[in-house]
């Protein structure tokens, strides 16, 4: 392989591996040196791809396309331009837009585009308002659709559709584009549980498990099957070197699973620890929950720790958070579980026994929804005797 004869060439192959797994649709505006490096590498982009993660690489003239397929990481949301995750509406009028807009025209205002949204909806049988809301979801369609590369604001913006419904803009549209964001696994499908078995193949094992490493902070022992984590150990001096050609990730194995970590830390699309409000609050709850790690802890009293934790870093925080400890206590269980450092429970998924060691867990029928901190939170406790803390298990968490 080239990469072995020039090192030069095996750095310029990573980079380009580290764009196309964060930057799926890669347009040559947005970046062309990075575009004029996978063009120079196409080939052998698409045997690393192909061959090691059963992914397949399309270049055109200006634009480059990763289909990712194999795995489904758990949480990975489309955002608005605030960063927000998309909502329902959100989605139903992107897929309804996208639809509209594959057979072109190349260039359409806006309020064509509406009408032809609004047929698409009648198609579909979908009902659709003229509210605010529903304006205000347009918009952060095809905001996510101007800040891909699939179309751009030619004369006016969009964003004022969102205030006012007599707006209009002119939008050229990008077909070719649009083309390219289905996955193949889509043609065929007749539901969505048919869909996402195509969109991941568990069945070729060893691709599988790579792609949950690199798609996933951390894949845990308990999302394998006893043969799957056999492999996966087996063969863990071949994932570190593939892995570290690759992406330049680093693999650490410990008995609860296998995590890729990025010691440059940009290849994640979330980071932590990271600042914030959200984030200071999510790594002092992780150590303020040292002593109860990996067990159920109920809703309301992770609302109490939060709310403590608020009340004394007032002065820093947002106010607005500060003063909705529930709403923050949301926000940062959100990005535990984005990153798999937390995972949402219910009483039914613990034992009796596991349940006793939960002296504040709320009893009955209606008890609330839990949560409990994942191995690999472990990692972000302050260090500590494992005597001190109370909890025999403790020492053997990541």
């Amino acid at each position: 392989m080239p990469a072995e004869q020039h090192p030069q060439t095996l750095v310029e192959l990573r980079a380009c591996a580290r764009h196309l797994v964060q930057r799926p649709l890669t347009c040559k505006e947005h970046d062309p040196e990075a575009f004029r490096l996978i063009r120079r590498h196409e080939i052998d982009l698409d045997r690393w791809f192909t061959q090691r993660l059963g992914y397949r690489l399309h270049i055109g003239a200006d634009t480059a396309r990763l289909y990712k397929t194999g795995a489904l990481p758990e949480r990975r949301p489309l955002r608005t331009r605030s960063g927000r995750p998309f909502q329902s509406l959100e989605y139903v009028l992107l897929s309804l837009v996208l639809a509209a807009t594959a057979a072109g025209p190349a260039v359409i205002s806006l309020r064509d585009l509406v009408e032809q949204v609004r047929s698409a909806a009648v198609e579909a049988d979908i009902t659709l308002d003229g509210s605010h809301t529903t304006r205000r979801a347009l918009v952060s369609a095809l905001q996510w659709m101007i800040a891909l590369g699939l179309a751009r604001e030619m004369y006016a913006n969009v964003d004022a559709y969102a205030g006012d419904e007599r707006a209009d803009a002119v939008i050229e549209v990008r077909p070719d584009r649009i083309a390219l964001l289905a996955l193949p696994a889509l043609a065929g499908a007749r539901d969505a549980d048919e869909l996402l078995a195509r969109g991941e193949r568990r069945s070729a094992t060893r691709q599988w498990m790579r792609c949950l490493l690199i798609e996933e902070p951390v894949l845990y022992r308990d999302d394998l099957e006893d043969a799957e984590w056999s492999e996966l150990r087996r063969r863990i001096g071949e994932e570190e070197q593939i892995l570290d050609e690759m992406f330049g990730l680093l693999v650490e194995a410990r008995a609860e699973g296998v995590a890729a970590i990025d010691p440059s830390g940009t290849l994640a699309d979330r980071h932590f620890p990271t600042g914030g409000t959200v984030g200071h609050a999510a790594l002092l709850l992780i150590d303020a929950l040292r002593g109860r790690a990996g067990l159920p802890i109920p809703w309301e009293e992770l609302v109490q720790q939060v709310a403590a934790l608020a009340d004394t870093h007032s002065r820093r925080w947002s106010k607005d958070l500060v003063s909705a400890p529930e709403r923050l206590a949301r926000q940062v269980v959100d990005l535990l579980v984005d990153l798999r450092l937390a995972q949402g429970v219910e009483p039914g998924d613990f034992d009796a026994a596991e349940l006793e060691q939960n002296v504040l867990l709320t009893a009955g029928a209606g008890a609330p929804p839990m949560v409990r901190l994942l191995p690999a939170a472990g990692r972000f406790m302050a260090a500590q005797p494992a005597a001190e803390s109370g909890d025999a298990n403790q020492a053997d968490f990541w």
